[in-house]
């Protein structure tokens, strides 16, 4: 048994997401008992794939003994039926039904009810880094599912923002952040915003748009919102960052 590069898991600050095990290719991380686990020494190759895709910080690359990487035991391992884990549900996929509060509407037609939006597109896969709605704007990048949670987003979070959307658990992390990092870097923001759910993979987002100011070389800080299930705001949170600095050799 040699010493080697290795995935290490801080448990006390895993809440298991999931993102880590979606987003190693080996299969070496799996969700056991709500948090994440390296099931096999063999399994991991040391490269820290999924070190950027942890929201929490919780993944580290170690110095230690282990068995040596065995690429013919992971085809083996990714060959097999994947087990059910029961005992485990990821707080996002976790069904939920709603009581509708009974509160009357507003008389108006819905179709009186003007839209806050002032561009297109919006999903942040398909924007350009230099598009006319980011130069000196009010910067809003939010969660997919909040304007549906959150039922009256806006007139609370759209209205004189320019809206970026993205879902950080189903989407490429990796891309999310060099797009957002483009758009930082491009141009002179007065503020941003990121709202997102209270379930824990949704706050890959909050991880997103500080990578992304961090590599721009701006120091910049974000308002960080989360909203309940409901539509509520549960915490509201200003995250300063500063440029990323180059260790001097």
């Amino acid at each position: 048994m040699a010493v080697r590069n290795i995935v290490r898991i801080d448990e006390d600050k895993c809440t298991g997401c999931g993102l880590c095990a979606t987003a190693c290719a080996e299969g070496a991380i799996q969700i056991v008992d709500g948090k994440a686990c390296l099931v096999s020494d063999s399994y991991c190759d040391g490269l820290g794939a999924c070190l950027g895709h942890c929201p929490e910080g919780a993944i580290t690359i170690e110095p230690r003994e282990a068995d040596e990487f065995d690429e013919r035991a992971v085809r083996t391992h990714l060959a097999q039926p994947q087990k059910e884990q029961p005992s485990f549900v990821c707080p996002g996929m976790a069904s939920h039904q709603f009581q509708r509060d009974q509160t009357p509407e507003s008389d108006a037609a819905p179709e009186d009810v003007p839209s806050q939006l002032t561009h297109w597109p919006v999903q942040l896969t398909l924007v350009s880094p230099t598009a006319p709605q980011f130069a000196e704007a009010d910067l809003l990048l939010a969660a997919d599912c909040v304007p549906f949670a959150v039922g009256d987003f806006h007139r609370r979070f759209l209205k004189d923002r320019s809206l970026i959307i993205g879902c950080p658990k189903l989407d490429d992390a990796q891309f999310y952040i060099e797009k957002l990092t483009q758009i930082v870097r491009s141009n002179n923001l007065r503020s941003l915003m990121v709202v997102h759910m209270e379930v824990p993979c949704c706050s890959g987002l909050t991880h997103i748009a500080r990578e992304a100011i961090a590599l721009s070389g701006k120091a910049m800080s974000f308002l960080d919102i989360t909203v309940s299930l409901r539509g509520s705001m549960i915490r509201s949170e200003v995250v300063k960052v500063g440029p990323v600095v180059e260790a001097k050799r």
